[in-house]
């Protein structure tokens, strides 16, 4: 018996319907890209894993789908290395990965471009990216990402705007959202403020997790990472800190008076929040958030959804040393990326599709015959023209089968020509959901449709 067709676990096909949603997310955020002046580029799906290794972290590198090279991967390659050294295995046997983000691919293509680049750069990218990850809900291993990142200029200007992009996306999409801000800078702050500077990560991965675990356990958890009781209980108006922005950043400013890199965070998230005082989305200082700790260094951002229990759906930063990785230090960025997956899955929950978005088909001719189909040819051309999205059924079949097609494929107006049709140059136009028909003209025909 022949193998049932799979797809590999973490991936998804998408139908007619869906391919038509998905496209509607794409288009409306490549739309408010464009309105900023942000420019569209592709990298290829497969990079050299010189490029992509060791800019993820450990972490990151592990879930990095390799390519075998082509024809025979195994010439000239050394197995007498035994399983332990697996990794130097693949490391010969496979000399290209698939992307794992869009930024990385980024950063090369600026390096490798700088000479034909204007700065600041405002590129824009809509691309698939691939993690070997464990499958769960709202996690794939392939998914898309539609980055926009601004190259070449330390304005906070642009962390602005990016913002403005975010609530004006989410406008469009008629979903409600929280956009959390904090600052690399407060966090190092702090960590400079308790004396444990290089318990940076510890502090804000645990910091991180107090909406999940809960306070006890996120304190239980930097004892485990060996901070001292005094600096854990320096901590605790930190991790509890609560009141509105303002009330936030005032404590903030009292807490790290002695840190000048602190203060300096307090500064940036005080101009941006003040300059994004008309959005329409909630906008939230937070300081358990702690995105990219491995290269953000200034504002961060991650956006929730108000009304559907997902992750985030949008996130970003500054970053000041992304091209240093490729040899061209110094080149200050910030980007945002948003979710098309789990926007996808909010607006499906939400059921927040505008109806227009469809690919469906309008109109339907019936065929009765060669001569009849060679009537209707120039009256499709003439309602495509028109803007009308039709078809004619491809073989005389019988009448009852082509209806058939029309409703399973839910076309809501059916053309019929015989010869009478012909004889007066008119058609009959059949309303599928009311059965109403009407004889009219090709031209009267489009004033109906349209």
């Amino acid at each position: 018996m022949a193998q049932k067709p799979s797809i590999p676990k973490g991936t998804r096909d998408f139908g007619p319907v869906e391919m038509a949603r998905r496209n509607y997310i794409f288009d409306t955020i490549r739309g408010v890209y464009a309105l900023y002046g942000f420019q569209q580029i592709e990298t290829p799906a497969m990079e050299n894993l010189s490029t992509l290794m060791g800019k993820y972290g450990e972490e990151g590198d592990k879930l990095l789908f390799k390519i075998l090279n082509s024809g025979d991967f195994t010439r000239g390659v050394d197995f007498s290395d035994g399983s332990e050294h697996l990794g130097r295995l693949a490391a010969q046997l496979c000399e290209k990965g698939l992307r794992y983000d869009l930024t990385v691919p980024f950063a090369r293509y600026v390096v490798q471009h700088r000479e034909e680049l204007t700065l600041p750069f405002r590129r824009y990218q809509i691309q698939p990216v691939w993690r070997a990850d464990r499958p769960q809900k709202g996690r794939y291993r392939e998914f898309y990402q539609c980055d926009a990142d601004v190259v070449g200029s330390d304005s906070l200007l642009n962390e602005v705007e990016l913002m403005q992009i975010v609530d004006t996306v989410f406008q469009r999409f008629g979903i409600r959202v929280c956009i959390k801000i904090n600052n690399r800078k407060i966090l190092t702050g702090i960590a400079e403020m308790i004396g444990q500077a290089d318990k940076i990560v510890d502090i804000t991965v645990a910091i991180d997790k107090l909406d999940k675990i809960g306070l006890d356990n996120v304190n239980a958890e930097l004892r485990e990472n060996g901070l001292p009781e005094e600096a854990i209980e320096k901590l605790q108006p930190i991790i509890q800190l609560s009141g509105s922005n303002d009330e936030k950043l005032a404590t903030m400013r009292e807490v790290l008076k002695e840190s000048e890199t602190g203060l300096k965070g307090i500064d940036e998230i005080a101009y941006v929040l003040s300059q994004l005082s008309t959005l329409n989305s909630q906008l939230e200082f937070d300081l358990t958030l702690a995105r990219g700790l491995n290269y953000y260094t200034g504002c961060i951002f991650e956006v929730k959804a108000l009304d559907v229990e997902i992750g985030s759906i949008t996130g970003g930063g500054r970053y000041d040393n992304l091209t240093g990785i490729f040899g061209m230090p110094g080149l200050s960025g910030v980007g945002i990326s948003f979710g098309a997956d789990r926007i996808y899955d909010v607006l499906n929950q939400l059921d927040l599709y505008p109806e227009a978005v469809t690919t469906q088909t309008q109109l339907l001719f019936i065929n009765f015959g060669e001569a009849e189909a060679a009537y209707c040819l120039p009256i499709l051309a003439e309602a495509r023209a028109a803007g009308i999205r039709c078809e004619i059924y491809p073989d005389a079949s019988k009448m009852k089968k082509q209806m058939q097609y029309a409703n399973q494929k839910q076309i809501p107006y059916v053309a019929l020509v015989g010869e009478n049709e012909m004889k007066e140059g008119k058609l009959t136009l059949k309303n599928m959901e009311t059965g109403e028909q009407q004889l009219l003209t090709p031209q009267e025909l489009l004033g109906v449709i349209l």
